[in-house]
């Protein structure tokens, strides 16, 4: 929904990548069991904003034009509007084993380049007017994946390719679209240094602009221009969390840098101040065997990385990972208290109490996919329930 109490042009949304479904008719359909639940308890009198994910084979599905007219019909009837798509699985992303598959395939691959620019021609013919478009994706690649100079060459052709789809999609269209790479605990970006480090030595050196300026017939300085109006960081307050950051001074340095913040995600993570044997269980619990649970644990020498929750679990059982643990594992935005384990929703009010005061995106969007693998303490109603509750809950802080 649409935030005019806010600064700047706010659209609150959430993801619906909360919802099981890959093909495009699955994804149509989760969208008419829950948005009008959704929508009458969080904007029964306005337009409610949707932040639509697809996967590669939906998104093919959705850019044909007949398929574009039957949805702008649907999402009349349901009083709603997309402004942002989700568009980093690619491929399955409930009910099966996800974990690093989630990254593939990666901005080294032309399947990545091509589902995007599926994702961007859908949100050209969905945006609002007066309303800018954003996409979230892959930062690059799982770390493990981008560590050659090779592989860091492809993943930079490859944004340049899409970043000139944009480009043209605007000038034929008229809708402006930012891709926004959404830095991740063990991926080639992670974190907001990593970030900027990306674009100032990658991006924006004198080679990809130049391939970038040919591709849309573009100087040089028109190619940065456009480059910086058309590529940005979806910033997930639950992953910066996760990092040790402090989201809004993070937010605040890719801005001074010169990077835009197309969309931030709302999000929160668990955290264990200090670990013991007793919470072993407890954390445990967590280990759903679908996503990926990213560790970071802060002790008297920094921070360690863990690529996944047991491999923190086992460290710790060997005595190598005592100290504060955050963990990849988005937790409800609405609960203080999880029991035995705890949250780093502070970080994410500080962040909103910001957001009060300074605009930093246009885009907000919830984004809590997890509700099919939580332990059932945590889940308080309906999946349609929980999600308005954590709307509302993000509005609350927003407008108070």
């Amino acid at each position: 929904m649409k935030l005019d109490q806010l600064p700047g042009n706010v659209n609150l949304t959430y993801c619906t990548n909360i919802h099981a479904g890959e093909s495009w008719s699955d994804i149509r359909a989760s969208l008419d069991a829950d948005v009008p639940a959704i929508k009458a308890a969080v904007t029964p009198d306005r337009p409610l904003g949707i932040g639509l994910r697809l996967s590669g084979e939906a998104a093919a599905t959705a850019r044909q034009p007949e398929a574009l007219g039957v949805f702008r019909e649907q999402l009349a009837s349901l009083g709603a509007y997309v402004f942002t798509i989700n568009a980093f699985p690619f491929g399955p992303f409930h009910g099966v084993r996800v974990k690093e598959q989630v990254y593939l395939p990666d901005w080294r691959s032309p399947e990545r380049v091509a589902f995007t620019a599926d994702a961007a021609a859908v949100l050209a013919g969905l945006l609002p007017d007066g309303i800018d478009g954003s996409i979230s994706t892959v930062p690059g690649a799982f770390k493990a994946n981008g560590k050659t100079a090779a592989a860091v060459a492809a993943i930079t052709a490859g944004m340049m390719t899409a970043i000139a789809d944009l480009v043209l999609t605007e000038r034929r269209t008229g809708k402006r679209i930012a891709l926004a790479l959404e830095p991740e605990p063990s991926c080639l970006l992670e974190t907001t240094d990593e970030s900027v480090a990306f674009f100032e030595t990658e991006l924006l050196k004198t080679e990809s602009l130049d391939l970038l300026a040919v591709k849309i017939g573009e100087s040089r300085g028109g190619a940065e221009t456009m480059l910086r109006r058309h590529l940005g960081i979806c910033y997930d307050v639950c992953h910066g969390s996760v990092e040790y950051e402090d989201p809004v001074a993070a937010l605040d340095r890719l801005l001074a840098a010169g990077v835009s913040v197309p969309k931030i995600q709302l999000s929160a993570a668990m955290r264990i101040p200090a670990m013991t044997n007793e919470l072993i269980k407890a954390v445990m619990r967590y280990d759903d065997g679908v996503y990926l649970h990213q560790t970071i644990v802060r002790g008297p020498s920094g921070l360690t990385r863990y690529v996944d929750l047991p491999d923190a679990v086992a460290a710790f059982r060997e005595g190598r990972a005592d100290g504060e643990w955050r963990i990849h594992c988005h937790v409800p935005l609405f609960l203080s208290d999880l029991g035995e384990i705890g949250s780093t929703r502070a970080d994410l009010v500080s962040t909103l109490a910001a957001l009060r005061q300074k605009s930093r995106s246009s885009h907000l969007e919830v984004e809590t996919y997890t509700w099919d693998v939580l332990p059932d303490n945590l889940r308080t109603g309906s999946k349609a329930s929980d999600i308005a509750r954590e709307i509302s809950f993000c509005k609350e802080e927003l407008v108070r």
